[in-house]
């Protein structure tokens, strides 16, 4: 079965930091791209950052720039997602997905394998 599992979410103070994973299984994950979304409550999903499938190519959300780094362990079938300084307005559920990068936009298409999703709230 294809699976991704999202984890490394919890509660942390305004300022602090978090890493999520993203282990997958079922599907030769080294030929994709993988991203990372989030979805707060009341608001549509948004993407935050990305990795193509050998770690060349990353991109990330404006908002997130210089806090959150994507990085990729192709042996170990995983991606993670370091967040660092932490703000309120990053609270969310944050999801991994299988993911296409094309000059300047990128996504999940139709047939895009996802996770479940991890919980991450941040607050004093």
């Amino acid at each position: 079965d294809v699976q991704l599992q999202a984890s490394g979410g919890g509660l942390v103070q305004p300022g602090g930091s978090l890493r999520l994973s993203c282990a997958a299984s079922g599907f030769r994950f080294d030929d994709y791209a993988i991203g990372w979304f989030r979805q707060a409550p009341g608001k549509e999903r948004e993407g935050v950052s990305c990795i193509s499938s050998s770690g060349g190519s990353i991109y990330y959300v404006d908002d997130v720039k210089g806090r959150f780094t994507i990085s990729r362990d192709n042996a170990k079938n995983t991606v993670y997602l370091q967040m660092n300084s932490l703000k309120p307005e990053d609270t969310a559920v944050y999801y991994c997905a299988t993911v296409f990068i094309a000059t300047l936009v990128w996504g999940p298409p139709a047939n895009a394998y996802w996770g479940q999703g991890t919980l991450v709230t941040v607050s004093s």
